[in-house]
């Protein structure tokens, strides 16, 4: 201890944040959204885990690292469109499509190529 302050060398050992391991890798419990998906966080969905463990292994990893890529996935998806998409495809209109196209020709079994009215020009 320095003897000018009894506390100096106590407050330097200590972290100014104490690290709680279940606290960081400890995701609120989940919430069953359909057969194959779970949510945790809000607007968070993942893939079920049990489907996962034969082929592919879970990773651990820290609470704030989920919430630092859920919030920037489209900023993620905004550079990927600039870079590599000339058009974006609408996935609600082209589904919408396919199953008008299915109830007008009694159930097909291939998908119509996409249309202008799915289709929008990617931003530069």
């Amino acid at each position: 201890m320095n003897e000018t302050n009894g506390h100096e060398e106590e407050r330097v050992r200590s972290a100014s944040y104490p690290y709680r391991y279940a606290e960081q890798y400890s995701p609120p419990e989940p919430q069953q959204v359909s057969d194959v998906a779970i949510t945790t966080f809000e607007h968070v969905y993942e893939v079920d885990p049990r489907l996962m463990q034969r082929w592919v292994l879970q990773q651990t990893f820290p609470n704030w690292d989920s919430l630092r890529i859920m919030a920037s996935r489209w900023d993620h998806l905004d550079w990927m469109h600039r870079h590599f998409a000339s058009t974006v495809v609408n996935g609600s209109a082209l589904l919408a499509e396919v199953d008008a196209e299915d109830t007008d020709n009694g159930g097909g079994d291939q998908a119509p190529p996409p249309t202008a009215a799915t289709q929008q020009e990617a931003p530069r």
